[in-house]
């Protein structure tokens, strides 16, 4: 077998860097508390019967309570939510994350974000390791249609910006 080349992981993340991607906060619930994170590795799977997909890092706060409800939720952030983002990416206890952020429950008990472009509940189907992430993937059990809007779009670890006319301004400078 050939051997492969090394590749530097800051390097590889300075590429992954180049990829444009939507932003979406994943929630569980258990046990009466409340967990979240932010996440741009989110996609369809299958439509029938729908599936999606997100990868969620091992040190997440948010991946034990994935791991032992069984269900989560994902709330497609709008434009006007890079404060909501802000706030799920940082490592603040649970209670700080959702200090202020108004959420209704859906039928898995996850907290759903009020704003947000589309919410999917699921019910986890299949956990796959992934080097220092897992694949979740979940049988989409709810859909939530929430306000038209802009999406919330991630590049170069930048922020996208909504201009009228349906113009996005991506960051186009190094990565931050």
């Amino acid at each position: 077998m050939p051997t492969t080349p090394s590749v530097d992981p800051a390097h590889f993340r300075q590429l992954m860097a180049r990829w444009a991607t939507g932003v979406s906060v994943v929630t569980a619930r258990e046990e009466g508390l409340d967990r979240g994170l932010t996440v741009n590795a989110f996609l369809s799977v299958s439509l029938d019967p729908p599936r999606v997909l997100v990868s969620i890092s091992h040190d997440a706060e948010a991946w034990p309570t994935i791991h032992r409800s069984g269900a989560f939720a994902v709330s497609v952030l709008a434009a006007h939510q890079r404060g909501v983002s802000q706030r799920f990416a940082s490592r603040v206890p649970a209670e700080e994350k959702f200090a202020g952020i108004d959420v209704h429950r859906g039928t898995t008990g996850a907290a759903l974000l009020d704003g947000a472009l589309a919410v999917f509940e699921c019910q986890v189907e299949q956990e796959i390791p992934a080097g220092d992430h897992t694949l979740v993937l979940g049988r989409v059990v709810t859909l939530e249609e929430g306000p038209d809007g802009s999406p919330l779009l991630f590049y170069r670890r930048g922020y996208a910006e909504a201009e009228p006319n349906d113009v996005l301004r991506l960051p186009t400078g190094p990565p931050r």
